[in-house]
């Protein structure tokens, strides 16, 4: 029979082989007759064999190839632990390198500053995925944040106001403004290869504003402003909110000016037994529910044709926003963000 490289064939058919070589063995044929009838050489049949003398059926089974794990390898299992708390723990500024995110690049050469040890970038890339590393879009979080105000936020003070409300039988909205342009174009677009599509905004631009508020129980208030959010806005805004609400209003938002602005703080003032506002920490953003809604916002209308008026976009806007008071597993999906979770 002609030889067989056993090295090529699938995992079964070489089990299936071995089972072939025992039987003929144990029928009373030579390790030469067998060779010549299965197609292998003289040393495979005897180490087919000798394996089901030492293993019984478990050594026709097929096993892993090449070196055992571990084995082949440049960094030690310590090493190997100190350079992956390393990367869980700091951005490559935080260490003196001179990247901004963890590439393959940067890796290695945090390898070879602490262990000593320079490697190719393959073989880095060969260390990333065996440690469950993948490239990822990292989050933004501001140079200007406190962790340690943040870590206040979501352990004591958010906890506190959650507490204030279910006593006193409000409710909390998380409250948030955002601004939208005509000319606002986002994703992408399929075209051949080389033919980069255009669209066609208007360069006109229209912008708009909105003041938004939600609740991790689905409710949604919303106001379309012209133009940017100030004073006399936002305090229309806050009165529909609490003529709406059933109880107190316990709002949370950010530290925008106008949040702050003299007129907003004497309307509320005046109106402490219907509604208290509250500040997020400074540089927070994903830290406000409402976000989630900007976010979903913008999304459907820039997927639509580019608005060529201030009517048109505010039309759109109306739209979608009227959309999603009809749709309030929507509103409660936010929450479901792993950043916004804590509110839900």
């Amino acid at each position: 029979m002609k030889h067989v490289d056993m090295r090529k064939l699938p995992a079964a058919a070489q089990e299936e082989r071995r089972r072939q070589v025992v039987g003929l063995r144990e029928s009373g044929l030579t390790y030469d007759a067998i060779a010549a009838q299965v197609g292998l050489t003289r040393t495979g049949v005897f180490d087919i064999c000798r394996r089901f003398a030492e293993q019984g059926l478990a050594g026709l089974a097929s096993g892993a190839r090449g070196p055992a794990p571990g084995t082949g390898r440049f960094l030690e299992s310590q090493q190997e632990a100190q350079i992956r708390a390393l990367i869980r723990r700091h951005t490559p500024d935080e260490l003196d390198l001179p990247f901004g995110l963890w590439s393959r690049a940067a890796v290695r050469m945090l390898i070879e500053r602490q262990c000593g040890v320079r490697l190719a970038v393959r073989t880095i890339g060969t260390y990333l995925a065996r440690w469950g590393f993948t490239a990822q879009k990292p989050l933004r979080r501001a140079y200007e944040q406190s962790p340690k105000a943040v870590r206040r936020w979501l352990r004591q003070d958010y906890p506190a106001i959650a507490a204030r409300a279910r006593r006193e039988k409000g409710t909390v909205f998380w409250g948030d403004e955002t601004g939208l342009r005509s000319d606002d174009v986002r994703g992408r677009s399929f075209a051949p290869r080389g033919r980069t599509p255009v669209v066609h905004p208007c360069h006109k631009r229209a912008g708009l504003g909105l003041i938004s508020a939600v609740t991790n129980k689905s409710e949604l208030r919303w106001m379309v402003l012209n133009g940017a959010v100030k004073a006399p806005s936002l305090i229309r805004f806050l009165g529909r909110l609490i003529q709406d609400a059933t109880g107190k209003v316990f709002l949370i938002w950010d530290n925008l000016p106008v949040h702050r602005a003299q007129a907003v703080r004497g309307w509320l003032a005046e109106r402490t037994e219907q509604i208290e506002v509250f500040y997020l920490p400074s540089y927070s953003p994903e830290l406000n529910p409402d976000e989630g809604l900007n976010a979903d916002l913008k999304h459907a209308v820039t997927r639509k044709p580019p608005a060529h008026s201030k009517p048109e976009l505010k039309r759109a806007v109306i739209s979608h926003m009227r959309r999603l008071t009809k749709l309030p597993e929507r509103i409660r999906s936010y929450f479901g963000h792993p950043s916004f979770r804590y509110a839900a």
